[in-house]
This record gives C-alpha cells, structure tokens and sequence, in this order.
C-alpha cells in the first residue's frame, strides 16, 4: 500500500521515541500529559507559527479505544510546566493506560502533518487520513499476561483522531489514524534482536548468535530480563519484574524540593541532572551550584541493589549463562552503581551500552528492524504469485 507508511514506536516510560518511514523522521517526546481545556492562553507569543510545535503540543483526542474519549491534553514539554501533569505511576500497565495512547496518537499525527508527508497521505482542507504499519512493544510481564492482544484489538479496525488546539504551526488540523496492522512485541525479544541483526536483519554480531544470554531491559516501571538461548526467547524462564526507576526519581524529586526548595518539572529533568556530562549531580540553588550527591547516590544505589539480586536470582536459574547486556533508559541511570556492586561482589560477565543513544533507542531501532522485515515479507509473497495466477 503506497499510502502506508511504517512506524516504530517505543512508548518509554520516560519519553516516546519513534522512528518513521526510511528512517527519516525521528521524534523523542517526554512521556507527560496534563488534562486541559480548549482556550489555553498563548502568553506572549506574537507569532505562533515561529514556535517549535514540540515545544507545544495541545490536542484533543477523539478514540473509541480510550477509556476517556474526546479530552484535551497538554503533551511533552507543554505538559511539564502544568500543576496537574502526569506521569505513569509504578504497577500501572502499559498497555491499559490512556496516557500510553494519547502518547502514541500524539507521535503519529505529529509525522502525519509535516510537509514532507504531505505526498503520502491525503488532505483535504485542514484533515489528513494518515494510514500506519505500526511495530511497537510491551513489557515481558503484560505480554505473558496475554495483554497484548486487548491493546492490538484498540488499535486496528478503528479511526484514532487528533486534533491539534493551540499548537505551533499545526492549529486546526485533524489527523484520522488508523493501522493497516499493528505488530506487538516482547520487549526484551526486541532487545535480542537489535543486538545481533543490522536493519536489514542480517546478522552482525555473530559472537553473540549463539551464546546464552541474559538481557535486562530497565525501564521506568518495569524491568524485563529476556533468557536467551539456541536464538529464541526462553518464553519460561524470562521474567518480568514491577521494579523500575520512576518511583526513584520521584524520590529523588521530592527530597530536592524539600531539601534544598527547588521544584523540577519532571522525572526526565532528574535523569539529566544523573545523567549529563557536566556538573552531574549538581543544581542551582538561589544561584549558586550544589551538590545532591548526597541525595542521588543514596536512592540510585538501593535501587541498583534491588535491580542486582534480580539479576543475581535469574543468573542462579540460568547457572549456563555467558553474559548480561543492560538495556534500557534505567540501565543509563544505574550504569556506574551496577558496575561498582557487580566488582564488589559477585563479577559476573556484564555488559553497558557506552554510547547514551545507543541504549535509549534500541527498542524502537528494534521494533523498525522487525516492522519493516514483516512488510518485506508479507510483499513479497503477492508479487511473485500474482503471475501465477494468469
């Protein structure tokens, strides 16, 4: 279908990053909403169109797939600098929350209205129909738990729509959604995938094809360790755990704010401050720079420590195993308090992704991987029957 185009969503805890087409388009928004009404004051801007539209995302989503349909929303960046933000809270399910769809609606029509996809989809007047063959993913524990089919079954067979309200450049536009079809995977498959197979699905990293593997995905509210071995999955003995890092930094939040009277707006503004090359774990306070080391390490390395004996109490289950890879935007935040208990104590053979990037994107780099080999594949097949035929 010459009117589809291939999505790859990873609807993170954190952020959703997304991957559009021939890998043309990339979008990375912080996983916030806020409920809002439909005249939000646009203070002080003469000129609405010279804003980035990422820097103001307000839609009103219209879903028979949502439990609250046609509500308005502030999305990303707009989001955090409202009282009433949300974030999705610790044993929530990804896949039955509305947040998870207003994001994953809010990506899509943000690709459908720029310029360049304009030859793609049809427009007539301020709507586009925008039609997606979307590859996106869950966790290992909702998966096992069947989930993923109730969240396919909202997706396909029915007309999502975003209609963008005050925001930069898109005001007025309506954007219909619909999948031609929707692929849900196991995150940590996912995870496997992107290891060993280039886009192309040829394999890379031919050390690892056939070695027995541990990878534990640390996300925002969950962490996965996927068991890898003779090249599947081990859907038995994977595990999926309700432990992740936002109630940490949720911590970390409020301990700033009563500590030293500073209010950031989300948890992504925490993980910069862990994060970021320069002045790590330092804020401004009244304008002077200060230390919340103090603060940080005490909260990361308990967590580190629940996120070890997990991986202490697979590796047991799972004595054959070679090495451990450490995936995920959690996995990021965790990097230095793993690597100093893993010396401390047992020194297994485990492995981080030094390169930031790498790490944050390898599920949606993963889901565009196997999104786009299933296209190729369900192609293919009709144009070589269809000479038959005659």
């Amino acid at each position: 279908m010459s009117n589809t185009r291939i999505a790859a969503v990873d609807v993170g805890n954190d952020s959703i990053k997304a991957l559009f087409g021939e890998l043309e388009y990339e979008l990375n928004i912080p996983n916030i909403v806020a409920r809002d009404t439909e005249d939000r004051p646009v203070i002080g801007i003469e000129e609405l169109d010279s804003k980035n539209p990422l820097d103001g995302i307000h839609i009103k989503v219209h879903s028979p797939a949502l439990k609250e349909n046609n509500a308005i929303y502030r999305v990303g960046n707009l989001a955090t600098k409202s009282s009433n933000a949300t974030e999705l809270d610790p044993g929530s399910a990804k896949s039955e929350e509305d947040q998870t769809l207003v994001m994953l609606f809010a990506t899509l029509a943000l690709d459908a209205v720029k310029e360049e996809t304009a030859e793609i989809f049809p427009r007539a007047k301020n709507v586009i129909d925008a039609n997606y063959t979307l590859g996106t993913g869950l966790p290992l524990r909702e998966v096992k738990e069947g989930k993923d089919a109730g969240y396919r079954s909202k997706l396909v067979g029915s007309v999502h729509q975003v209609e963008f309200l005050v925001t930069p450049k898109y005001q007025g536009l309506k954007v219909n959604i619909k999948f031609n079809e929707v692929k849900i995977y196991p995150e940590g498959f996912a995870a496997y995938i992107n290891l060993v197979m280039d886009n192309q699905l040829k394999i890379i990293n031919k050390d690892l094809i056939d070695k027995r593997i541990l990878i534990q995905d640390i996300g925002g509210l969950s962490t996965d360790i996927a068991v890898i071995k003779n090249r599947n999955v081990d859907d038995d003995k994977a595990q999926g755990f309700n432990l992740g890092v936002s109630e940490s930094l949720e911590a970390i939040r409020e301990e700033i704010r009563t500590k030293h009277g500073v209010e950031l707006d989300s948890r992504r503004d925490v993980v910069e401050i862990i994060t970021r090359k320069n002045d790590r774990n330092h804020i401004m306070v009244k304008g002077s720079r200060t230390s919340v080391h103090d603060i940080t390490d005490r909260i990361l390395l308990e967590l580190a420590k629940k996120e070890y004996r997990l991986l202490r109490n697979v590796w047991q289950k799972n004595s054959q195993t070679e090495i451990c890879y450490f995936v995920g935007g959690g996995a990021n935040v965790l990097k230095e308090y793993l690597k100093t208990l893993n010396n401390n104590l047992d020194g297994y053979n485990i492995e981080f992704f030094e390169d930031e990037k790498e790490s944050i994107w390898m599920m949606a780099n993963a889901y565009y991987k196997l999104i786009t080999d299933f296209v190729r594949k369900t192609e293919k097949p009709k144009a070589v029957k269809e000479p038959v035929k005659n």
